[in-house]
């Protein structure tokens, strides 16, 4: 059996300087993303979504990023889910892209709300029917007996629907995590990893090295 204490990787790829770093944190995000499409990474907008439940207690989980501008970051999910129930208790969250292969991360701390739906039905309609078809079938994070069930609610939905258009489910659709922090990691040789922190000044964004 493989110890983890004996697994190492010495991170030499590139580094991450207060000079070269972008002064608009929105800005750096889109040319890091744009670097990990470029490298093919997997995956490169899943993102793990971090809340607190009514009791303080931490929850995460892997989303996938679906739209990002200068007003934030958005995922799609079931508005029943346990993420949305603890996002409405207490919106604050944390974003995390972990683009291992470029051995870089990115941290994002802010708020998350609803999108209107407008924005949500624009996105729903672009994905694939089967994408379609599993909103309705799913209670997100609800327990369930058997898979068995979920396939035989697929089975009613494309009776329902038929061959026609597959309506917005109105428990269903977008957050925006508006930041108020960036985290811009860089893996280094020697564990001594260059952290860039974006944090809100006003209405400009302040840089600061956080020490690996």
């Amino acid at each position: 059996m493989t110890d983890p204490a004996d697994l190492r990787r010495e991170y030499a790829q590139a580094g991450l300087s207060e000079e070269s770093a972008l002064a608009d944190p929105f800005a750096q995000f889109r040319l890091w993303f744009e670097q990990a499409l470029a490298a093919q990474l997997v995956e490169p907008n899943a993102m793990t979504l971090s809340t607190v439940d009514a009791d303080g207690a931490p929850n995460s989980r892997t989303v996938l990023l679906k739209a990002y501008d200068e007003r934030g970051f958005v995922f799609f999910t079931n508005f029943q889910s346990a993420k949305s129930r603890e996002i409405a208790n207490d919106a604050r969250v944390a974003l995390q892209f972990p683009w291992l292969g470029l051995e870089r991360q990115v941290k994002i701390r802010g708020s998350a709300k609803k999108i209107s739906a407008t924005e949500s039905l624009k996105y729903f309609l672009s994905r694939p029917r089967g994408s379609q078809l599993g909103a309705w079938v799913s209670q997100q994070s609800s327990v369930i007996s058997s898979r068995s069930l979920l396939e035989m609610k697929l089975d009613e939905m494309k009776r329902k629907f038929g061959d026609g258009q597959i309506p917005l489910p109105d428990f269903w659709g977008g957050f925006r995590v508006t930041p108020a922090t960036f985290e811009f990691w860089q893996g280094r040789p020697n564990r001594l990893h260059d952290r860039l922190q974006y944090s809100l000044n006003g209405a400009s964004w302040r840089i600061e090295r956080l020490a690996p």
